[in-house]
């Protein structure tokens, strides 16, 4: 039956960075940008406010606030305030937010690799030091699977250790992380005084009959020194919006970020709030039809690795519509990137180190 995330939409004489990075005859699937058009809903909201013809400066509104609120509670039973919302163009800038929010330079950053290459750079654009806690790994047959490494947590703090930026759902592994392990790793940091950021941007796109569980609704210790970055920017194709925020339950720890914002953050694009109050209003069937889509995509690759591609492992992603794909066995030169660009015409990222 045919779908509407089926269309094909040609990018390649847009703006597109994804479509346009590569040779035109190059497959772009390196960058975690849909190729899906946007929700009606959101499509008619932008077209709304074009029409307006004003584009001045905005600020976002009591009632998108209230919007935010209400999917928290309903989806997660999280009671968040209003004002512990705080918006910003992007998770990006979030992560070097509270990196430069918290701590000096030459404090620890603890990170859980592999992992999205932004935690990296947002820890070295600060001039503070990242203190690697890798993910614990195991293979199947052609399957692998990550999970959590709380020793590892445990013995990658040093006195200097100020800031944990988890990733959940983790990007690139796919995982979700379950309560009782967010409860190991939250209680280590507490224990330690340690700022949790939880990069939660991935958490809508859940491809498994589980429920997410943001690390703030472990209980009011954890919230009070957490600070949670989401964004309707994955979820529902809006990433060139540039609209996010992070909830800060903890007034003094808001302030921190607030501080840390002033004259190095725009205001959300004006069209990005707009998209962002749509989104959330309107967009739960779509987003349903959405991950159901993403699913049969999912085991359609894990199906086809596993009968076509002798000695390529892959995971099998709870979350998110990236998998990792190891090809150490084929010893691809120079580099598994370089080859299937060349080769195959498919761009990935290079999940080497």
């Amino acid at each position: 039956m045919s779908s509407e995330f089926d269309q094909v939409i040609d990018r390649r004489a847009s703006d597109s960075i994804k479509w346009n990075f590569y040779a035109p005859d190059v497959l772009p699937m390196w960058v975690a940008d849909m190729d899906f058009a946007v929700p009606q809903a959101v499509q008619a909201a932008l077209q709304q406010r074009v029409a307006h013809g004003l584009y001045g400066y905005a600020r976002p509104s009591d009632a998108l606030r209230q919007v935010i609120c209400e999917r928290l509670q309903r989806l997660y039973q999280w009671t968040v305030l209003p004002e512990a919302l705080l918006f910003m163009p992007g998770h990006v800038v979030g992560l070097n937010v509270a990196c430069r929010a918290i701590g000096e330079a030459g404090d620890g950053v603890l990170l859980q690799p592999p992992v999205y290459y932004p935690f990296m750079s947002a820890v070295a654009n600060q001039q503070r030091e990242v203190q690697f806690a890798p993910l614990a790994r195991s293979t199947s047959g052609s399957i692998i699977s990550f999970a959590a490494d709380v020793d590892a947590l445990r013995a990658a703090i040093t006195p200097r250790t100020k800031l944990f930026l988890l990733c959940n759902p983790h990007n690139p592994a796919g995982l979700m992380y379950e309560r009782a392990v967010l409860e190991e790793m939250a209680q280590v940091c507490l224990e330690h005084k340690i700022v949790m950021v939880a990069d939660e941007i991935h958490c809508d796109l859940v491809l498994e009959r589980r429920a997410h569980v943001p690390l703030a609704t472990l209980g009011p210790e954890v919230a009070a020194r957490s600070i949670t970055l989401m964004a309707p920017s994955k979820t529902f194709n809006l990433a060139g919006m540039v609209c996010g925020f992070a909830i800060v339950p903890d007034e003094a720890l808001r302030a921190q970020l607030e501080a840390a914002m002033l004259g190095l953050t725009g205001a959300v694009n004006v069209m990005g709030l707009v998209a962002c109050e749509a989104a959330f209003l309107h967009g739960d069937e779509w987003l349903a039809r959405l991950n159901c889509y993403l699913a049969g995509n999912r085991d359609y690759l894990v199906d086809f690795v596993t009968k076509r591609l002798p000695g390529v492992r892959t995971t099998i992603p709870a979350a998110t519509y990236l998998a990792w794909l190891d090809f150490t066995e084929y010893a691809l030169q120079p580099t598994p990137h370089d080859f299937l660009v060349e080769h195959a015409h498919v761009a990935a990222n290079d999940g080497g180190p």
